[in-house]
């Protein structure tokens, strides 16, 4: 039973993290065509830059009304940036983090 309530938890925490994403590109000249989902990747899909990468760290703080939440675990790796990030990855991170 308990494993059930973890996928719920994460399927609604990719569903917010794909409304927050909606709300910041929604005006956006893009691209991308389709719908933001679990599998859709931040740089290549969106054409994220650091910038906005900052910003989805501040808006996903105050979607889940939390603030401190370790991003550098889920941004680096080695010391170094990652390439890019799904929207799965930062649902599980979250999903661990919060």
């Amino acid at each position: 039973m308990e494993n059930v309530q973890h996928a719920a938890s994460t399927d609604d925490i990719v569903s917010r993290v794909c409304s927050v994403l909606v709300d910041m590109t929604d005006d956006w000249d893009m691209d991308f065509e389709g719908e933001i989902n679990r599998d859709t990747f931040l740089i290549s899909d969106l054409a994220f830059e650091s910038i906005d990468i900052v910003q989805l760290v501040v808006a996903i703080e105050g979607e889940f009304d939390k603030r401190g939440i370790p991003f550098e675990q889920l941004l680096m790796v080695d010391g170094r940036y990652v390439d890019d990030l799904s929207v799965g990855d930062i649902a599980d991170f979250l999903s661990a983090s919060l």
